[in-house]
C-alpha cells in the first residue's frame, strides 16, 4: 500500500472555504471604505453649514431641564422628604385620614400586630 501524505480531500473543499474567505475580506474593506466616507460626508456637511445659537439656553430646551445647583436642590429634597416623614399632618381631613411619623407608627403597629385572616381548616393542615 503506498503511503498518501498530505490532507484528505474527500471531506473539505479547500477552494470553497478559501473563496468564502477573500469574499469576507472584500466585504468587510468596502463596508469600511464606505463608511469612512459617509462620516467624511457628514463632516463635510456639518462644517459647511454651522449653526449658531443665539437663544438663551433655557428658552431652547423644553422641561425637564439640567439643574444647575443639584447639591442644593437635592438637601432641599432631603429636608421635605424627612420633614414629612417624621412629622404629623392630614393626608386628607375630611375623611380623618392622618400622618404620622414613622416611628411612631412602628411603635403603635407593635403594639396593635398585623390584620389577619381567620383560620380555617385548610390552613391548619
Amino acid at each position: 500500500m503506498a503511503e498518501n501524505r498530505g490532507h484528505e480531500t474527500g471531506d473539505v473543499n479547500v477552494w470553497a472555504i478559501g473563496r468564502f474567505a477573500i469574499g469576507l475580506v472584500v466585504i468587510i474593506v468596502l463596508s469600511l471604505g464606505l463608511l469612512i466616507g459617509l462620516f467624511k460626508y457628514f463632516q463635510t456637511r456639518e462644517e459647511a453649514s454651522p449653526t449658531a445659537v443665539s437663544v438663551d439656553p433655557g428658552k431652547l430646551f423644553p422641561e425637564p431641564r439640567l439643574e444647575h445647583t443639584p447639591v442644593p436642590d437635592l438637601q432641599t429634597i432631603h429636608a421635605e422628604e424627612d420633614r414629612v416623614l417624621n412629622g404629623y399632618g392630614w393626608v386628607d381631613a375630611p375623611k380623618g385620614v392622618a400622618r404620622i411619623p414613622i416611628a411612631v407608627a412602628i411603635d403603635v403597629l407593635a403594639k396593635k400586630g398585623l390584620p389577619s385572616r381567620p383560620r380555617t381548616e385548610a390552613s391548619k393542615k
